[in-house]
């Protein structure tokens, strides 16, 4: 069997899973000898935050609740504020991608630890990916610092999330896996756990979607999407995720219904090129038990069934942007396995606007 060639740097991070682990936050806490926390969760999670609070007692010296979608510059300022003014030691952010990400961008500023408890499925907790949006435009990078250093994952925590929240959240999360099925030089180790992922994702999901409450699919799910935080931790970003960063830092867009629309068919674009990766996807879905014969009809159609957002016109997008956003991510050039242009970045964001589903090989 011949072996391609492949990098694995895998990231340092403690992960902590299963039900009422949240009751250990207290510990993780402790066993990175910090004092000092500052809180930052709001929204859904703040009832959890204030668990969290009474939990850690005297050790809370601030709290940041003003979470704002895709990190605004001022929020992400206004949070440093914050956590200067507590002289705060690690940061403890609890819910879901924004709310991760304004801990990183803290983290980007200040070089505090990060403990992660993610209430949604979104993925970035496990990743140094870091990003805030500032004048209308999307700016991200990479820093080994704001990855956090444990991760604790308690499905408890996603009980009473909306259902669409976690299926277009649990959706991103798929991204994740399937863009990094075909990154380059990606390794044996990822390319398991991405196919793993996507299977607990394609077998939980429909449950989600008909019982929220469903303990048993929501732990599959959470599994699942923790695996595509690691994957993306692993590989890195093709011209699926270029294009998402355009839509949603130059345009506004949320962030999770924006991935779910998009994925189908930039898995249409490259399927051709990366027949390795697609059998991997043809192989999770049968072992979920919903055998399908093409991945971007598939994955469309497990976006439809569940109720994940399928098409960028209904998010909101004026068709007048399509041009403009199709140029900026060509201008930043994203590694991906089939050569892009203006033209066919143009035609998979159209497809996505339209939100039919991809026509099969």
């Amino acid at each position: 069997m011949e072996i391609d060639d492949f990098v694995h740097d895998a990231p340092a991070v403690r992960v902590v899973f299963g039900n009422g682990r949240i009751r250990t936050l207290a510990a993780e806490v402790e066993r990175h000898g910090s004092r000092r926390v500052l809180l930052v969760g709001g929204g859904h999670a703040s009832g959890f935050v204030d668990r969290a609070a009474a939990d850690l007692g005297d050790k809370v010296v601030g709290r940041f609740a003003h979470v704002v979608l895709n990190v605004p510059d001022e929020v992400a300022r206004e949070a440093t504020r914050v956590a200067i003014e507590s002289r705060a030691q690690i940061i403890v952010a609890i819910g879901g991608g924004s709310t991760i990400g304004t801990a990183k961008a803290i983290s980007h500023e200040l070089g505090l630890c990060i403990i992660a408890v993610p209430t949604t499925y979104s993925g970035s907790e496990l990743t140094a990916v870091w990003g805030i949006t500032r004048h209308g435009h999307g700016i991200t990078g990479l820093d080994p610092l704001v990855r956090p250093v444990s991760v604790i994952y308690d499905p408890e925590l996603t009980l009473d999330l909306p259902t669409g929240m976690s299926v277009n959240s649990a959706m991103s999360a798929m991204a994740h896996l399937v863009e990094g099925l075909y990154a380059p030089q990606v390794g044996p180790l990822t390319a398991l756990t991405a196919e793993e992922g996507v299977r607990a994702l394609v077998s939980s999901l429909p449950r989600v979607a008909v019982e929220p409450r469903d303990l048993s699919a929501r732990a599959e799910a959470l599994h699942g999407a923790s695996f595509g935080g690691w994957t993306l931790a692993t590989t890195g970003m093709g011209v699926h995720h270029k294009i998402c960063q355009a839509l949603t830092g130059t345009l506004g867009l949320p962030h999770a219904e924006t991935h779910s629309a998009v994925l189908p068919h930039v898995t249409a674009f490259n399927a051709e090129v990366v027949p390795a990766a697609m059998e991997r996807l043809l192989r999770a879905f049968a072992a979920a038990g919903r055998p399908i014969s093409d991945p971007a009809t598939g994955l469309w159609d497990l976006a439809h069934e569940i109720g994940a957002n399928t098409s960028l016109r209904a998010l909101g997008l004026p068709q007048s942007e399509l041009d403009g956003v199709a140029a900026q991510v060509v201008a930043a050039q994203p590694v991906n396995p089939r050569p892009i242009d203006f033209a066919s970045v143009r035609a998979i964001i159209a497809q996505a606007y339209a939100g039919a589903r991809p026509c099969e090989p």
